[in-house]
């Protein structure tokens, strides 16, 4: 039927079918969804499919729901889209951890493909049909020229090609938020880190700086990023480093230089604000915008995740200080169906936010294998849902934006 809601499967070439007598079903922590229109989304363009090895769909017949005859799929979206189920499907024996991707339920709806998400963000500027362009190589031996012997120029160049990494590509098409990154070490060991990971788990999709960049290489990146590019924003912290705090002393010289040579653009930082010290000097430096990484209020949940060498208290800190000084302060919230939505988490976002009102929260679909994560958070049924609990937020905090990325805020 036109309007039933039907599961996919895909065999084991990466084929991917309907099933016609089975419905579509989602997951929100560990509790299965018959899913409705009012949960879906058609496809965006740009988004990719992906089978999931070793994990048998999960459809919905004749009132229970049942594993399939064939491979789970799933979608990953591109920036601007908030996922609110994750795809149902149950595991076989031999079945290993995913790679890092933020897996969404998707399904076939009126003869087209849909997946259970939301629209959170105006994402132009983060449309791949604007990357990854024929010229791209050209720009790039542009750049090299222009600074010849940069090692970040050379690290983001590699970036661009190799893992296709957008805010590194905005470099050399000289526009928007440009990544400049600066440190190999980090103060947390993130469950999904996507520049290191343990061996025994699944491979990091970016591969992270092995050198430490002068000062006159940051502020070269830096000068020349912000006299060139539209709305620009320089952003350290990017996936392919560790912590920038951590290198606070050369960030800070850096930005002094900047300064000197333009007025123009944005100086951001995206952090897990956990080394308070560093960020302290870097705020006094001239810093416009901090983005913060953080997927918990709960002081347990959130070391439970980053395993760090610092605690909460310290990042509350580093956001209090930076709002003091009048920096935007963004929060990068690590999204993940089933957990940040749960009543006792959406409690403790509240009473943060009451504390410290960052003006921005930017939801980020965790690329995180979610069996995996929910060993570790283990699942709790008290949970508002994704548009729920993104709708409460709002309503108690109506001067809060609420969106994906960082937002050029103008000179």
């Amino acid at each position: 039927m036109k309007n039933q809601i039907s599961a996919l499967i895909a065999d084991e070439r990466g084929n991917i079918f309907d099933v016609p007598d089975a419905e579509g079903v989602g997951r929100v922590g560990d509790i299965f969804f018959k899913l409705k229109p009012e949960n879906l989304i058609k496809l965006p363009d740009s988004a990719d499919l992906m089978f999931l090895p070793d994990r048998k769909a999960i459809g919905f017949r004749r009132g229970e729901f049942i594993p399939l005859k064939g491979r789970a799929v799933s979608a990953i979206l591109p920036q601007g889209y908030t996922r609110t189920h994750l795809p149902a499907f149950k595991k076989t024996p031999k079945a290993k951890i995913l790679p890092l991707y933020g897996y969404t339920a998707v399904v076939l709806y009126k003869n087209e493909l849909h997946a259970a998400a939301l629209y959170t963000d105006e994402n132009f500027k983060w449309d791949p049909q604007h990357y990854n362009t024929p010229n791209l190589k050209k720009f790039i031996r542009r750049v090299k020229k222009d600074l010849p012997n940069n090692r970040i120029v050379a690290q983001v160049a590699n970036c661009s090609l190799e893992w296709h990494c957008l805010t590194a590509q905005n470099l050399f098409y000289r526009r928007w938020e440009c990544g400049v990154p600066t440190s190999p070490i980090c103060n947390a060991n993130c469950l999904g880190c996507i520049s290191l990971q343990a061996a025994e788990c699944c491979p990091s999709p970016q591969s992270r700086i092995n050198f430490v960049p002068t000062v006159e290489e940051i502020a070269d990146v830096g000068i020349y990023h912000l006299n060139h590019a539209k709305d620009a924003i320089i952003s350290f912290g990017q996936g392919c480093e560790g912590e920038p705090s951590l290198q606070a002393e050369n960030i800070c010289a850096a930005i002094k230089k900047i300064r000197e040579k333009t007025s123009r653009g944005q100086i951001n930082i995206n952090t897990n604000a956990g080394y308070t010290a560093g960020i302290k000097k870097i705020v006094d430096a001239g810093l416009n915008s901090m983005r913060v990484s953080i997927i918990s209020a709960n002081p347990d949940n959130y070391q439970k995740y980053y395993r760090a060498g610092y605690k909460l208290d310290a990042v509350k800190n580093s956001i209090r200080y930076a709002l003091d000084k009048n920096v935007h302060v963004s929060l990068n919230l690590l999204y993940m169906p089933g957990f940040n939505d749960r009543i006792t988490e959406f409690t403790a976002w509240k009473n943060f936010l009451e504390e410290l009102p960052a003006q921005m929260i930017q939801v980020r679909n965790l690329n995180y294998d979610p069996d995996e994560f929910f060993k570790i958070m283990p699942p709790d049924k008290n949970f508002l849902g994704a548009k729920n609990f993104l709708s409460e937020l709002q309503k108690f905090f109506p001067d809060l934006t609420i969106g994906n990325f960082s937002h050029y805020l103008g000179n």
